[in-house]
């Protein structure tokens, strides 16, 4: 369960890199019913988006060639210099060094071991989104990896995570299942799971962070989806346990997963 409260190594953010804002803005809108919240001048394009006046996500210009149209997840982080250290001790790549944001908080992005992009955030003003786990909002972050023993160790020693693990449905292989260090079950955030690489082709191979983000219907998110010129990759379907999902991705490729969960 993602909450708002500021927990170590517990997801506080989630950004979307566009190489045309307002476009992306259209689609989340038809999708969720976001609406942009300007920041002012001193951000550079970039934008707030909220649900029913709450602030959900980041919303920001690709920057350079290179960079591909993305959501990144944001871990919260009492402590961002000291954690860019151990990230290249243990064998990831610092892709932005620390910098502090306007007075807001202070972050830095990097790759895990299997290129895998996330970043960190230490809160000084502002400590992440305000709604999360309901229709229209981040309810799970999910890595897919093409080395699931290697991001446990990763991350393990990173973020001092619980894992647990469970069996997937015929030979989908395991699923592992991510707490923030000294938590219990109930404040489970998020899942790992091996994927081969030609399930990576969106990445080039490389690992992927992705939002999960609840609704109401699964399907009728699916076809707003399709409205709004998204893609569907997968799904609907349901999961025993889980509840109704469907992997997709926005208008510029984007990807993420719809959720519809299970009754408590």
């Amino acid at each position: 369960m993602i909450t708002t409260d500021f927990v170590p190594g517990s997801p506080c953010w989630i950004e979307l890199s566009s190489p045309d804002a307002s476009a992306s803005a259209a689609f989340y809108r038809e999708l969720f019913g976001w609406e942009v919240v300007p920041t002012g001048p001193e951000s550079v394009g970039y934008w707030m988006l909220s649900l029913d006046g709450t602030i959900v996500a980041g919303l920001g210009p690709v920057m350079g060639e290179s960079e591909r149209p993305a959501w990144a997840v944001y871990f919260a982080d009492p402590d961002v210099d000291d954690t860019v250290l151990a990230v290249e001790r243990l064998g990831g790549t610092l892709v932005v060094e620390p910098f502090d944001v306007l007075g807001f908080g202070r972050t830095a992005q990097f790759t895990d071991p299997q290129s895998g992009y996330l970043g960190t955030w230490q809160a000084a003003t502002f400590q992440g989104f305000d709604a999360v786990d309901r229709p229209g909002t981040l309810c799970w972050v999910e890595l897919w990896t093409p080395d699931a023993a290697g991001a446990r160790e990763f991350y393990g020693e990173l973020f001092k995570w619980g894992f647990t693990d469970f069996a997937l449905p015929g030979e989908a292989g395991t699923y592992t299942i991510l707490t923030p260090a000294g938590l219990g079950q109930e404040r489970a955030h998020g899942g790992i799971m091996q994927v081969e690489p030609d399930g990576l082709a969106a990445t080039g191979g490389a690992a992927d962070w992705h939002p999960v983000f609840a609704v109401e219907n699964c399907d009728a998110a699916v076809e707003r989806v399709r409205s709004a010129g998204g893609q569907v990759y997968m799904g609907p379907e349901s999961t025993p346990g889980v509840g109704r999902l469907a992997v997709c991705a926005d208008v510029f490729g984007s990807g993420f997963v719809l959720l519809a969960p299970s009754p408590m």
